[in-house]
């Protein structure tokens, strides 16, 4: 049960979400980024590039939204893929309090755009029609013919230069109202730790989406049999068992020499910034593959920045009867790349959903270590007994003393120890002292920094 305290503040405004829809290069995506101040969505001159729903908070004059870009909306395309982004466009229109229909001024009303309205009409909600690629006050009579869809208002604009784009989000705001009271029963402030982030890493057509779909419980991402469909990053909060995260969905990450396309480069850049942002990786590996030298690159990747790291073994129903065994698909990992045997590892089938659960656990797991806090007693004990079994190998006629050591850092956890000569301590040796503090405090799943420093640097013991 829920205690409310009466002098505790009151809740704040939830952001209203406002959804961006139109047909394939009506240049949602470049309005789509021009109000979030950044290059969250993929532009293109092809129409179709944006697939998924793009999210992404905004502010406008001191108003904060969470805006969704959309793939474009094509009812003339019966492919499957066409219509998963017909789906997803729709989707995100139901989930908004406002929309924004992006019409193309350049090219001319469309009969496609009397279907995209008849589909406005039924959401019973706020909607603005924007006409775009309008770059000039010399071309706003273009707009009028779209009056002949049946709206009050139209407003040309150029999401390419900015220009009129302030009198589409004073509308847009104009329509939402007073700012919405946050949702009744949430907990002010919530948890004192932030969300985890998790990055769904790896190469293309592992089944990342299928599992993010699988772990959020419905369709949030675009699941097709292609490889490469997910282009975009996408941010997907969700709670499990009282821990918050945010799920992080990323385009597929090929070897440099293999990305040719200008766009599938942008989503490998995405992909690589998510990592940058993200406190856990998810590596998805095809488990009737196993692991390639292009999953243990991007293994490498995430552990180099720092990333607590967990091995997701998809399709395993696909793995036939006789060869699922975990215990040699880990061997496996461990013989062929043996500085990722350590990394703890998930079996399971994003497309049946058996074994998706055993997720949260090892994850749990691996955030634990990841944000370990060593008590120094316990860590100059480990330190002593490691250097007792295994003095370090002297070297041009010196040995380094190594004195005492101190967490200085976590998430991944960071130890400084302190000794004459660190420049003498070989990597053989660090690698060494590693290995011994992962197994004596539980750090499965993330990187373990050491550094070694003379002893008088250590300004808390001056």
């Amino acid at each position: 049960m829920t205690t409310h305290d009466t002098d505790a503040p009151a809740a704040p405004p939830r952001r209203p979400v406002v959804a961006i829809i139109g047909r394939p290069n009506a240049g949602k995506s470049t309005l789509f980024n021009r109000l979030v101040r950044g290059q969250r969505a993929l532009v293109d001159s092809r129409p179709g590039v944006t697939r998924d729903r793009n999210i992404a908070p905004a502010r406008w004059q001191g108003r904060e939204l969470l805006l969704i870009d959309t793939g474009g909306f094509e009812d003339q395309d019966a492919s499957s893929l066409a219509t998963s982004v017909r789906q997803q466009a729709a989707l995100a229109a139901d989930e908004a309090d406002a929309v924004i229909v992006l019409l193309d001024g350049r090219e001319g009303l469309n009969p496609a755009d009397r279907d995209l309205m008849g589909r406005m009409r039924r959401l019973r909600k706020p909607v603005v029609f924007a006409i775009n690629k309008l770059d000039s006050a010399a071309r706003d009579d273009d707009a009028a013919e779209f009056f002949a869809l049946g709206v009050a208002d139209v407003f040309p604009v150029s999401a390419a230069h900015g220009r009129g784009i302030g009198d589409v989000m004073e509308r847009v705001f104009a329509l939402l109202g007073e700012a919405t009271p946050a949702d009744e029963g949430a907990e002010v402030g919530g948890d004192p730790e932030s969300p985890v982030t998790l990055a769904i890493v790896g190469r293309p057509n592992a089944g990342k989406s299928s599992l993010l779909n699988r772990i959020v419980g419905y369709e949030r991402a675009i699941v097709d049999a292609a490889p490469g469909t997910t282009r975009d990053a996408l941010d997907t909060p969700f709670t499990h068992a009282g821990r918050r995260y945010v799920l992080v969905d990323t385009a597929g990450i090929r070897r440099r020499a293999r990305v040719q396309d200008q766009v599938e480069r942008a989503g490998v850049v995405r992909a690589l910034r998510a990592l940058e942002r993200a406190e856990v990786a998810l590596l998805v590996i095809d488990a009737t593959q196993g692991m390639t030298d292009q999953d243990a690159r991007i293994a490498g990747y995430a552990w180099e920045r720092g990333r607590a790291l967990l091995f997701v073994l998809n399709k395993w129903d696909a793995v036939p009867r006789a060869q699922r065994d975990r215990a040699r698909a880990l061997r496996a990992i461990e013989e062929h790349y043996p500085t990722l045997g350590e990394v703890p590892a998930v079996c399971l089938s994003a497309r049946t959903g058996a074994n998706v659960g055993a997720v949260f656990p090892a994850l749990e797991q691996v955030i634990t270590a990841h944000r370990t806090q060593v008590r120094t007693v316990q860590l100059n004990k480990v330190l002593a007994d490691a250097v007792a079994a295994q003095a370090p190998p002297s070297r041009q006629g010196k040995r380094p003393r190594l004195f005492y050591a101190t967490q200085t850092g976590t998430t991944p956890p960071f130890f400084t120890i302190f000794c004459s000569h660190p420049e003498l301590v070989p990597t053989a040796y660090a690698r060494y002292l590693t290995h011994t503090f992962r197994a004596a405090f539980a750090l499965p799943g993330t990187p373990v920094r050491l550094r070694f420093r003379p002893r008088g640097t250590d300004s808390s013991r001056a």
